[in-house]
């Protein structure tokens, strides 16, 4: 028997999500200045972060930038530390504990990185401000979209456009300066004597900037960058999330201020569409919660402000699980959070002491070609060339030796033992080891070498070899 799937005809004058800018059309998001807690947080956030990412690279120490990834040289330098492409596995501990930072917060309050301290989010709404300032509030934003042409519009752009390159400019500079020194490189921009190399990752990251701040936006948010799609799976249900209390807001309805909503069964939310007019990402947050929300609190801040004008009680739209919403009690302390909390903790505590125990002397070894040769002493002989990178910020004194062979034959070390080197110095030394017995116990012996700085014992790295001789001569 054939089995037809029931159909429900659609109200084609049913009303859609509201969204108070053109963006469900396909066009572009124009949001409304508000006020509040969140926004003030979120300015006092992107200052601090502002703030580090200009200035930082400005500061010297000494005779040097503070802050350097010199590509040249192949050595990072923050402050009074000095890193060389052997310490990159702490990067890769960096990586590890900013991923479980990340995930943690996520677990306890959503995406609240996205909000307030994205790269992405912070240039934006700078962008949107600039915006404001040379366009005006949101209503003549749009005025000024729909209207043709003109020497008003054209000068308004202009300048809105200027400023965004500019702020591009800075922050393509300032980036590149993180490694090439920046003094320099803004010499030679302001004298147009930049090199060729210089140039293109300068204009490369302008044009990112500009593009992704200005004219992308919400669309990297919502379709390029991968946090969106996978950070629900991180939710459960006692995450903070920006949420809509449907169970208090409906039924909506505009009201007077004086009249009693449950007298007109009407629930606090007065359907005034600040919500959306602010939002970024140009959502309805009373649509529940959505893959292109931030997090930003843009939509708390407006309707407290409503709900202070209306005498309502905030939190309307707040920070909230949805086990809370159902009428529960948000669970603070749950597995999954305090995993991710304690692996965060142990990173951290593994980086701390990799730091502290980084070798501040660094020694490699490299065997010679040839295997083996014997000396005017009639002794086997090995050569190696040791490479020694003094990590320090200040000359030291070092002498090598050989330690511990494990039970096998007694070696002994010909040439200089003793070198000195400048600070950040790098050398490269031939050595060679002789074998004393006149037969050795084996054809390849593991033979270890010792560098030990002469002032601070404490300073010491070894490595190890193997020393090649024949059984039978």
């Amino acid at each position: 028997m054939n089995q037809r799937i029931p159909t429900q005809l659609l109200d084609s004058q049913a009303p859609t999500p509201a969204r108070a800018s053109l963006k469900q059309r396909g066009g572009l998001i124009h949001t409304r200045s508000f006020t509040g807690l969140f926004r003030t947080l979120r300015l006092s956030g992107a200052g601090v972060l502002f703030l580090l990412f200009f200035a930082t690279l400005w500061l010297n120490w000494g005779d040097r930038q503070a802050v350097l990834w010199d590509l040249s040289e192949s050595k990072f330098h923050i402050f009074g530390a000095t890193f060389w492409p052997q310490d990159f596995i702490l990067l890769s501990g960096l990586l590890i504990i900013c991923a479980f930072g990340l995930f943690a917060i996520t677990v306890f309050a959503g995406r609240v990185w996205c909000g307030y301290t994205c790269p992405q989010s912070t240039w934006t709404w700078l962008f949107m401000w600039c915006e404001k300032l040379t366009e005006g509030e949101r209503n003549q934003r749009i005025k000024l979209d729909a209207a043709p042409w003109g020497l008003n519009k054209l000068l308004r752009r202009s300048a809105k456009h200027t400023l965004w390159l500019l702020i591009s400019l800075l922050t393509g500079l300032t980036f590149v300066g993180y490694f090439t020194p920046v003094r320099p490189l803004a010499h030679e921009l302001l004298t147009l004597q930049m090199g060729g190399v210089s140039l293109f990752w300068v204009l490369f990251f302008t044009g990112a900037t500009y593009l992704n701040a200005g004219w992308l936006r919400e669309a990297v948010c919502m379709h390029m960058c991968p946090y969106a799609r996978f950070q629900s799976v991180m939710f459960d249900q006692d995450t903070l999330a920006v949420s809509y209390d449907s169970s208090r807001g409906e039924n909506r309805g505009p009201r007077r201020r004086e009249v009693d909503p449950a007298a007109l069964g009407l629930g606090d939310c007065i359907d005034c569409q600040l919500c959306v007019q602010v939002c970024p990402t140009g959502i309805d947050i009373r649509d529940g919660l959505q893959m292109e929300c931030i997090g930003c609190a843009a939509c708390i801040d407006a309707c407290d402000s409503i709900m202070t004008k209306m005498n309502y009680s905030h939190g309307l739209i707040r920070y909230a699980s949805e086990r809370e919403l159902l009428g529960g009690t948000t669970h603070w302390l749950r597995p999954r959070l305090l995993g991710y909390v304690g692996v965060l903790v142990l990173m951290i505590g593994a980086l701390g002491l990799a730091l502290h125990e980084r070798p501040m002397v660094s020694l490699d070894v490299n065997k010679d070609r040839g295997l083996f040769r014997e000396n005017a002493l009639g002794q086997i002989e090995n050569i190696y060339t040791l490479k020694v990178i003094n990590k320090t910020q200040h000359s030291q004194h070092y002498r090598l030796t050989l330690t511990g062979t494990d039970g096998g034959d007694a070696f002994e070390l010909h040439g200089s033992s003793e070198l000195a080197l400048n600070a950040g110095e790098i050398s490269d030394f031939p050595v060679s080891v002789a074998l004393l017995a006149e037969r050795p116990k084996s054809s390849s012996q593991p033979i270890t070498f010792q560098i030990i700085d002469l002032d601070q014992p404490a300073i010491q790295s070894t490595a190890t070899s193997r020393f090649v001789a024949p059984l039978n001569r």
